[in-house]
């Protein structure tokens, strides 16, 4: 009976002018970060990410403090990361070399915060932040 009237619940709800479209509003405001290879470089790991912005607004500049874990599941390093402008609903690859990073020893990759967000209201490029990888290396917001 609960699964029923949460469905009927549900469909009230949609029905009612405005709602579903703030919903899918709301469910596309998202800004997308891809961990999308890992390759040995002359100075340690060159990182290739994928970054999309689905924010109401396009992002000015961005940076991204990340968190690189070992294979003993301990924080290696911690690095902010200068994504520099996002526009709305682009797609930007960034690649940045990781001096004294050896790619098979990151196990696990941290998106700790967002020092810098020049463009969305505060807070939205974390909250909007999703993130997933395209590597055997996880990547977490």
């Amino acid at each position: 009976m609960t699964g029923r009237f949460a469905a009927f619940a549900v469909g009230v709800l949609f029905s009612i002018p405005g709602v579903a479209q703030a919903y899918a509003q709301d469910a596309a405001a998202k800004l997308d970060v891809e961990l999308n290879a890992l390759a040995p470089s002359q100075k340690g790991c060159m990182m290739t990410f994928v970054a999309e912005n689905n924010l109401a607004t396009p992002i000015n500049k961005v940076s991204f403090e990340l968190a690189f874990f070992n294979d003993n599941n301990a924080v290696d390093r911690i690095t902010v990361l200068d994504f520099r402008d996002l526009p709305q609903g682009k797609k930007r690859v960034r690649q940045f070399d990781m001096p004294g990073v050896k790619c098979e020893t990151v196990t696990r990759v941290l998106i700790n915060d967002t020092p810098v967000c020049d463009g969305p209201a505060a807070g939205e490029c974390m909250k909007g932040l999703v993130t997933r990888s395209q590597t055997t290396v996880p990547f977490e917001g």
